[in-house]
């Protein structure tokens, strides 16, 4: 399967306040990854403008139809011939709610799948940092899985790396590549990164790819960096620093085969229920596991 080997390349940002600044930089890294061989290519979640201020965020919002980002990325996948994964950009949703919403782009420029981050980052951390993604982000309802050309990868973003039945769920469903373009703040990644990453990978038996914001931004918050690439066996292949740059690795997808049949844990998924011994037997509480 030799012939079926690919470079992937996670671009790592340092996305600004507004979204022309940031085309250029993501232009500039993508032209960079191709130019080096990569034939997938992906950015981080929100590569069109890092916005905390709510008033600001929808001043330069725009449809998916009008954002000028996402047109540009699609005239440049077809220009470079390449599967090029924008990981998230914000979009206007309604008067009220944008959407964190990522792309899957062909080497035509088509738009082959699109997702809509279903888990919403509401967390207060110790030190005073404070986030409500669900103030000004609609939802996603669905998880999503699209064909490339060497395997079914599976689309998620940031925050939903700590909910590991949607990776299996994508899994189950054939993905041998995952997909956390992320926005990881530097304390939680410092704790977690690492280990939550290489954890989705090694359960579901797939690769990996994490392209990361990195450093301090115009906006004052600073992301953790270190993009991945991890194999699924858990191994990383590839890391970036704190700098945004490029982090290219090799992939051979016969390794998801392999890693699958060292331990089919995905084969072994089992219905189960929880007993409550203090309500006695009648009371147990079932639980959806892998049928």
């Amino acid at each position: 399967m030799t012939d079926n080997i690919f470079t992937a390349a996670m671009v790592q940002m340092r996305t600004g306040l507004l979204p022309e600044p940031s085309l250029e930089q993501g232009t500039r890294l993508i032209r960079e990854a191709a130019a080096q061989g990569a034939k997938y290519v992906l950015t981080p979640e929100v590569s069109n403008m890092m916005q905390l201020n709510r008033k600001a965020l929808f001043e330069h919002l725009a449809s998916e139809e009008d954002d000028k980002s996402l047109k540009a990325y699609r005239a440049l996948a077809a220009e470079l011939k390449i599967h090029l994964h924008i990981g998230s950009l914000a979009l206007r949703y309604s008067p009220e709610k944008a959407v964190n919403r990522s792309f899957l782009i062909g080497p035509e420029g088509n738009l082959l799948a699109s997702y809509d981050k279903i888990h919403m980052f509401d967390i207060d951390l110790p030190g005073g940092e404070s986030y409500r993604e669900s103030a000004n982000y609609q939802p996603g309802e669905t998880a999503v899985i699209s064909d490339l050309p060497w395997g079914r990868i599976g689309l998620t973003i940031c925050y939903d790396v700590r909910f590991p039945a949607l990776y299996r769920a994508l899994a189950e469903a054939g993905a041998s590549f995952l997909t956390v373009p992320s926005a990881f703040t530097r304390k939680t990644g410092e704790a977690h990164w690492h280990t939550l990453l290489r954890a989705r990978a090694i359960e579901t038996g797939c690769f990996v790819f994490a392209a990361a914001q990195a450093g301090l931004h115009e906006n004052k918050r600073e992301t953790f960096g270190h993009s991945l690439i991890i194999d699924p066996w858990g191994e990383i292949l590839a890391e970036g620093g704190v700098e945004p740059g490029v982090v290219l690795a090799e992939i051979d997808p016969a390794k998801v085969e392999t890693a699958r049949k060292t331990i089919p844990s995905l084969q072994h998924g089992r219905r189960f229920g929880i007993a409550d011994p203090k309500a006695g037997p009648e009371h147990l509480h079932l639980v959806r596991g892998s049928a």
